[in-house]
């Protein structure tokens, strides 16, 4: 064999090589195709019909999401789901400009992915894309899509959160279809919504309060070179929301009691699902710090603008017992101005330090409601008229 026709063969077999199954794949994600591909068992066909198929500059973003995919979406997503899924993630990428500046890593972990938790996989990227352009299409930056989303997304899909929904991790047709949802399942419809016009977006949330008053979920945007958190029914800003003061409290170390964000590829943790805890597949960040350092923040830069005042609130067992220490009870009770919630807590009981009491920063001469829940069950309102000092509220059970 001659130099030339040694040669000849050598390109032949170098094109064989990089025109395999995996062409235009970064080869980091040939291992992990390879072990999807063998847990897919009789679906593997349609992964491999997606990896063919999708274009040449959306390759990468296929093979991550078969590359990170649960078993049960090994076993079950067809190619049509995936082909659709990565087109329209791509389209917004290309379409809108804040989606342009969002680096590749954020891009495929928090705009492309198809699911959030472990709802049901339905296809909404096509629609929501639809629905919601209309809304950021006029936008120029990441804030302002963000806002619009935020303020719209109630009135378009006609979701509002009530604890008669089917169940918590609803996906969002299943919430669209009944017009309710839990906070999960609100959470899950705003990131979809958010992901579907190029905003990276994930579920945040904790399995418990610090003072086990029950689990809640909300939204996390990645903005300005971090993230931040919103919700369904959103504040005014980022970062500012009633529950802040709970998130604040949370503890790192307790797999009950910390905060968590979702991710679609593994990451240092995963989310403890309260609907299911033996569900270990929905990958997450423990962000516990972060919560506890913007709570910390934000508590020391309130009382410095003059704007605000702390309301102390303690709860006793009657009115003639309405000093001591033993006589505190603990309680759920939540603060609103109007019809809006501002802020939710637990009451301090007996065993804790005086001193020890339950507060919350508000705006001086405003007139708020606290609810609770009395001795008899019932939820009770009592108003306070707030002014231009501390204000220390005594409730009673009886």
């Amino acid at each position: 064999m001659n130099f030339k026709s040694a040669l000849l063969l050598f390109a032949l077999g170098l094109s064989s090589c990089t025109g395999g199954k995996y062409a235009g794949i970064p080869e980091k994600y040939h291992d992990l195709l390879d072990q999807t591909l063998v847990t897919a068992g009789e679906n593997a066909k349609e992964l491999e019909k997606a990896l063919k198929e999708v274009p040449a500059d959306q390759k990468e973003g296929m093979a991550f999401l078969i590359s990170y995919m649960p078993e049960r979406d090994a076993k079950a997503l067809t190619a049509d789901f995936l082909l659709e899924n990565v087109l329209y993630a791509y389209k917004a990428k290309a379409e809108f400009p804040w989606a342009k500046e969002v680096p590749e890593d954020i891009f495929l972990n928090d705009v492309l992915p198809y699911v959030n938790l472990n709802e049901t996989r339905e296809s909404w990227r096509k629609d929501f894309y639809e629905r919601f352009k209309k809304y950021v299409v006029s936008c120029k930056t990441m804030h302002e899509a963000i806002d619009s989303v935020n303020k719209n997304i109630r009135d378009e899909v006609n979701v509002d959160y009530n604890t008669k929904r089917e169940k918590p991790d609803q996906a969002p047709y299943e919430s669209m279809r009944q017009h309710m949802a839990s906070c999960s399942g609100l959470s899950i419809l705003l990131t979809d919504a958010f992901r579907a016009v190029g905003i990276p977006s994930r579920v945040a949330g904790t399995p418990s309060w610090h003072d086990n008053r029950g689990n809640h979920n909300w939204n996390e945007v990645w903005v300005d070179g971090g993230w931040h958190f919103t919700e369904y029914y959103p504040s005014d800003r980022l970062d500012k929301s009633w529950f802040l003061v709970d998130a604040g409290k949370a503890i790192k170390d307790d797999v009950e009691k910390a905060v968590y964000a979702a991710s679609f590829k593994p990451a240092d943790s995963y989310f403890p699902l309260v609907w299911d805890m033996d569900i270990r597949y929905v990958h997450a960040e423990n962000v516990t710090d972060r919560y506890t350092s913007l709570y910390r923040a934000q508590l020391s830069a309130v009382p410095a603008d003059g704007k605000h005042v702390a309301l102390r609130i303690m709860v006793f067992k009657d009115k003639e017992h309405n000093s001591d220490s033993g006589d505190r009870v603990e309680t759920n009770l939540d603060v609103f101005k109007g019809d809006k919630q501002l802020f939710g807590g637990r009451s301090t009981g007996p065993t804790q330090d005086m001193n020890d009491v339950l507060t919350f920063m508000v705006e001086k001469n405003q007139t708020y409601t606290v609810k609770f829940l009395n001795g008899k069950g019932v939820l009770e309102s009592q108003k306070v008229k707030v002014g231009d000092e501390t204000e220390t509220l005594k409730l009673y059970m009886k």
